[in-house]
């Protein structure tokens, strides 16, 4: 019983250390520009669009 109180403590502290890391790197991921490249196909893309 013991183990398994200890088992499930633990999988529930590996469970935190990822539920932590996933929201750390996808904040960090909102925090990044958008590259030149998606921005030049962007405006490609809206320029065509007006022109219809």
């Amino acid at each position: 019983m013991y183990e398994e109180m200890s088992d499930d403590k633990s999988r529930s502290s590996v469970k935190d250390q990822i539920n932590e890391n996933l929201r750390r790197v996808y904040e960090e991921t909102l925090k990044e520009d958008v590259p030149d490249r998606f921005k030049l196909l962007l405006e490609q893309l809206r320029a065509k669009g007006g022109s219809e």
